[in-house]
């Protein structure tokens, strides 16, 4: 009998000791997938690589920060190496290789990626989502499905085990581009399945029903994305979303951080760092009437808040960066 209560002490302790040696062959296992992982994504450029699998691209190591500065679209983002720090209007996020990404809708951001220990360079793939594909699964979710309130049009959410392993066996496919179009579907689909059932999956099906709050944002979004350079009124931007005033522009700024007129400003200014870059028209002044501002002072100080360096100075760095990478890439054509 003395033995008794003893016995029941020992109990939990040694669940204890259960669950953590679970949790080290769990760590172990996902540290396994992704060393496979960075193996098969070793051939990446710093700039987009695709992979061959449609929807599905990759990146490494020193990316400028003006390749980072855009809009993103709708995508699940895995970080393979090192780590990366997405500004999305007046929220700052971080997410390494323990994490995966997930934007919902088009939304501009600037960024910047960190290295990973030891000198190893960052490294990443990312899979375009397909409204389509997430709308076929809709009919296999339990009803019971795990649902977040929506907050925000993206999120960082940890990484698991049956999504590396679905991640690996897509990836695989580049070793074997004869098995792509037969089984990039399926293991996509899985992906997609495992995201769904996570605890931001709520926005992968949101973007699939047409009549939910997430699409009509989105309805808005491209509207302004169509129309940056005019004058926007929100009534007008309201109707296009079948919605309110006051309700759009909630919803709006919930899922995007930014009010529609911040929203399109940002649109505006990544518009005019492409054309001042690209030397299509040289003048900040002309490049400000060209993207909608009435003036190029205003312009001015709201392109330096953004980018941090006048339109001219940016622009001058910028093609500076471009040209010597194009002397880079002759230098070490095979042909040159």
């Amino acid at each position: 009998m003395a033995l008794w209560p003893n016995t029941l002490m020992g109990l939990p302790n040694t669940r204890r000791r259960l669950a953590n040696a679970r949790g080290q062959v769990q760590n172990l296992s996902m540290d396994k997938v992704m060393d496979e992982l960075r193996r098969l994504t070793a051939h990446a450029e710093n700039r987009r690589t695709e992979t061959g699998i449609p929807r599905v691209a990759m990146v490494k190591g020193k990316i400028p920060e003006h390749q980072l500065a855009g809009l993103y679209e709708p995508m699940i983002n895995l970080i393979l190496q090192g780590g990366k720090t997405l500004t999305i209007g007046d929220r700052a996020l971080r997410f390494d290789s323990a994490s995966y990404f997930v934007i919902s809708v088009d939304v501009p951001a600037t960024g910047t990626v960190h290295q990973g220990g030891h000198g190893k360079p960052y490294l990443a793939v990312a899979l375009t989502l397909d409204p389509e594909r997430i709308a076929s699964l809709l009919h296999d979710l339990a009803a019971d499905a795990p649902v977040t309130l929506m907050d925000r049009g993206f999120s960082v959410c940890p990484m698991t085990p049956q999504l590396l392993d679905a991640w690996v066996r897509l990836l695989r496919l580049m070793q074997s581009p004869e098995d792509i179009a037969a089984l990039a579907p399926a293991y996509e689909r899985e992906i997609l399945y495992r995201v769904l059932q996570g605890p931001q999956g709520w926005m992968l099906r949101d973007i699939a029903l047409p009549d939910s709050t997430l699409a009509r944002v989105r309805q808005a979004i491209a509207w302004l994305r169509k129309h940056y350079a005019q004058t926007v009124h929100v009534d007008v931007l309201a109707e296009v979303a079948a919605m309110s005033t006051a309700s759009l522009h909630r919803h709006f700024k919930a899922v995007t951080t930014m009010s529609p007129i911040q929203f399109q400003k940002q649109l505006r200014l990544l518009r005019a760092r492409e054309l001042l870059s690209i030397g299509v028209i040289q003048k900040a002044s002309a490049v400000a009437y060209e993207v909608g501002y009435e003036s190029p002072s205003q312009f001015s100080r709201e392109y330096t808040r953004f980018f941090g360096k006048s339109p001219l100075k940016d622009a001058i760095e910028v093609r500076n960066h471009l040209q010597a990478n194009e002397r880079s890439e002759d230098r070490f054509q095979p042909n040159a």
